[in-house]
């Protein structure tokens, strides 16, 4: 048993605590193994009524997979670049496929592989100090965990917004586009996971856990992409990369909200090409999938990155030298031809994922 992830009975419930708060409680492969067997237990324990998931420390909830970890495995060609997505992948859907309720505290940061371990579940409990981010293709990959799946079922286009930009929500914002489904105060949570360890669960297991939120529910203000959601459903409904940055040109030229649309531009330019372009096809795909067939496209693509340079790139700029000057190459959206993109959409050779 690793110390990363804390597991015990408290009353009705499973409680799980990520344990790396030096590490914002980024996971790690051991971590994803120890929560899969737990989940496992819990879920057939009939003493154990619902799962509460939550983050060592008040900074972060999970800021992501050990994503340096993976860096220096590719570098070296160990295979946890296979076993880590293919692991993560699977307790991912192991979690949207849970009958008892899953409840997240989402207090803190939230991205990458946390966004996996909390969107997939039934209720995501964010906090004032809630901020959720997809922000994969400013590192050379795409929005995984099951992105492609929850982000098109986002309201309007905002899903490819968040997508495109990796745009950062507060707790307003994360109730807006559907990733959260409750605000609480972050004073209030060590009283919540006593509530819902001491609930009467019935035969509802989830509307008990509706109730006992209930009495913690705060209102998280307006959203502050509300005002924007207009542009947004506009300008990223286009059909290409290319297209969004034309639409978003364009609205940015006139209008109550060209800075707005100006700045989103700017943004995305500084994602890597090629990452942008295999979102936005991934995206739009998996609209009209499954999880477990969004997850068994999001492992082909997590090879191809894999075997490609910006990841590794991405990954030097953003993480190791922190010099935020990453050289994509290709270092346009233009010198990216359809067979590159194509490429990562291909069966890789050690087989594709298998859910179930």
């Amino acid at each position: 048993m690793t110390h990363d992830i804390l597991l015990e009975r408290r009353g009705a419930i499973g409680l799980a605590t990520l344990n790396r708060p030096l590490a914002l409680n980024a996971l790690t492969l051991p971590m994803i193994r120890a929560y899969w067997r737990r989940l496992d237990a819990w879920e057939h324990d009939p003493e154990v009524k619902a799962v509460v998931l939550r983050g060592a420390g008040e900074r972060a909830f999970c800021a992501g997979g050990d994503i340096r970890a993976i860096h220096d495995a590719g570098k070296a060609g160990d295979r946890l670049t296979r076993d880590f997505f293919r692991e993560e992948y699977a307790l991912n859907h192991r979690i949207h496929a849970m009958a008892k309720p899953h409840v997240a505290l989402i207090d803190g940061i939230t991205m990458g592989g946390g966004v996996g371990l909390s969107v997939h579940g039934s209720h995501r409990i964010a906090t004032e100090r809630t901020l959720f981010a997809m922000p994969e293709t400013g590192i050379g990959l795409f929005p995984d965990v099951g992105g492609g799946y929850f982000l098109p079922r986002c309201p309007g286009e905002t899903g490819m917004y968040l997508a495109l930009t990796g745009a950062r929500l507060k707790a307003a914002d994360a109730l807006h586009c559907g990733v959260a489904t409750h605000a609480v105060a972050g004073a209030e949570i060590a009283a919540l996971i006593e509530a819902l360890a001491g609930a009467d669960y019935g035969r509802n297991a989830h509307g008990a856990v509706n109730r006992v939120l209930a009495g913690f529910t705060v209102a998280a203000g307006e959203a502050p992409i509300a005002p924007h959601r207009a542009t947004i459903d506009r300008c990223f409904a286009a059909g290409s990369v290319e297209a969004i940055l034309d639409a978003l040109t364009a609205d940015g030229s006139a209008g109550d909200h060209s800075e707005w649309a100006r700045q989103q531009r700017a943004v995305i330019l500084t994602k890597s090409p090629t990452s942008l372009k295999i979102t936005h096809r991934q995206l739009r795909a998996a609209a009209f999938m499954s999880l477990a067939e969004d997850l068994t496209m999001e492992y082909r693509l997590t090879q191809a990155c894999i075997a490609g340079h910006d990841f590794y790139e991405g990954v030097r700029a953003i993480v190791i030298e922190k010099d935020n000057a990453p050289k994509w190459r290709p270092a346009t959206l233009g010198e990216v031809d359809d067979a590159a993109v194509e490429r990562h959409f291909a069966p890789p050779k050690d087989g594709d994922l298998q859910i179930g």
